[in-house]
């Protein structure tokens, strides 16, 4: 198992993405704490892993949410190995004029202050062990903007970029920090991201841009966070790998 004996947080792990990296994480030997807004969807997804799950509700944008997760996970294993950043958001997909002040605040806040609160919480517990890993969910929107999404476009540029930035300053500390970017994917997100109603021709438009043919599934992410999170990516960090199916190209 590529995860035996190591400890995972991972955000937004209640559903989607997130609840299939923490799947995926448990089935290769790692213990996985479920940090969710949604303490329902965390305990849900927490118990259909079994032992190896600990569900914590919290909110990523509170720093004091954050260090609970930590000295929970601290607690439920021992140590934290890995941290997968995967709490997302988005305002609907509508003219750069119609955002609202209160939904550029929250998309900053949820996207990317929480990777600020994160790092603050777990980087001193990585440097006392030694080694860790740290992963951040972008997005391809942060490489090939579609409009209608620029404020969240900008938040997840700036989720690639400072992917890289850390780690370059975290590199001497043993710790490596990765950046998943997908392209769109059936999750909960999907309506705002279309700023149209989910329907198969809605989808299809979509679609047809991704040169696979289809949107990104929850496997996929898992594979790719599965693979950097592992010893296999030890002399891997600082990359931003698209699991998109093309459209970036």
């Amino acid at each position: 198992m590529r995860l035996n004996g190591k400890t995972a947080i991972v955000t937004g792990g209640g559903a989607g993405f997130g609840a299939e990296i923490a799947r995926v994480f448990a089935r290769e030997g790692a213990r996985v704490v479920i940090l969710d807004l949604n303490g329902a969807a965390a305990e849900a997804t927490a118990a259909e892993i079994g032992a190896a799950a600990l569900a914590v509700a919290g909110d990523v944008t509170r720093a004091a949410d954050i260090d609970r997760a930590v000295h929970e996970a601290r607690r439920f294993g021992g140590r934290v190995d890995i941290v997968v950043n995967n709490a997302g958001w988005t305002h609907r997909n509508k003219p750069i004029l119609e955002v609202t002040e209160e939904e550029f605040d929250r998309v900053y806040a949820i996207n990317v202050k929480s990777i600020f609160h994160m790092t603050n919480a777990v980087v001193p517990v990585m440097r006392a062990q030694g080694r860790g890993v740290i992963l951040n969910i972008g997005s391809t929107a942060g490489i090939r903007p579609r409009p209608g999404l620029t404020w969240y476009n900008s938040t997840k540029g700036a989720v690639n970029l400072l992917s890289r930035s850390m780690a370059v300053e975290l590199a001497p500390d043993g710790i490596r920090v990765n950046c998943v970017a997908p392209v769109m994917g059936a999750t909960g997100l999907l309506e705002s991201f279309m700023g149209v109603p989910d329907t198969p021709e809605n989808r299809a438009k979509f679609i047809a841009t991704v040169p696979l043919g289809r949107l990104a599934e929850p496997r996929d992410v898992a594979g790719a966070c599965l693979y950097l999170a592992s010893d296999d990516a030890e002399f891997i960090t600082g990359t931003v790998l698209e699991v998109d199916g093309g459209r970036t190209v």
